[in-house]
């Protein structure tokens, strides 16, 4: 006589189900972690800690962003101490066109640029145009033996410890590369953008040429 099946004819189906609850689970998981790593990708600047290479800058091949006059947001208020010491205010570049270079010594495009930065400074000096640098990570004598070693004529203020005037032209404008170069209209709003170092003269020279020709 056949032995009769002691196996529970329901098991098979409860098999089934759980193989089908485990593929959903693990999906919902693989799911869930994909979008935890696109949530926490590393911005440029982490990509380059990472891999071994601790620029602390983001090389951007001096892209550039021009923003027609009817779409400039308002002019920005900063301020500061420059490395020397003497306090400054953007209210005193009223009617200028301004130069505003983030930069620290240690940042190597920031080196590169320096010499291109201080010809077109040399070039407009006296024309109704201002070249301020914003330091965002030295203290006043690294800056200072910096403009000294580099030549650089024009004042930086000091924003390592308050970010006064990086965080005022956050509001403008997104500042998340190093170096980073702006060129404020005749009323300080922000026409142009730079980002990484600035490819020699030309490029920087015809942007303040324009924003001078501008006759608002």
């Amino acid at each position: 006589m056949p032995l009769a099946s002691t196996v529970d004819p329901n098991r098979s189906g409860r098999r089934s189900r759980d193989r089908r609850s485990r593929r959903a689970i693990g999906a919902a998981l693989a799911a869930v972690l994909a979008i935890g790593l696109s949530a926490c990708a590393p911005d440029p600047v982490s990509e380059s800690f990472l891999s071994g290479e601790n620029t602390g800058y983001v090389a951007a091949d001096g892209a550039i962003v021009e923003i027609p006059e009817a779409e400039r947001g308002e002019p920005v208020v900063f301020g500061g101490v420059t490395e020397t010491g003497e306090s400054f205010d953007s209210a005193d570049l009223e009617g200028q066109v301004t130069v505003v270079n983030f930069w620290y010594a240690g940042c190597a495009p920031c080196r590169v640029e320096a010499a291109a930065l201080e010809s077109v400074w040399q070039e407009y000096e006296g024309d109704g145009v201002s070249f301020v640098g914003i330091n965002t990570r030295d203290q006043a004598d690294t800056a200072k033996a910096f403009a000294d070693e580099y030549a650089i004529t024009y004042p930086s203020l000091i924003d390592v410890d308050t970010a006064e005037a990086k965080f005022a032209f956050a509001q403008a404008v997104p500042i998340q590369a190093t170096p980073t170069t702006l060129v404020l209209d005749k009323q300080g709003r922000v026409a142009a953008r730079i980002i990484g170092p600035i490819d020699g003269t030309s490029i920087l020279s015809t942007l303040v040429k324009d924003a001078l020709a501008e006759t608002s």
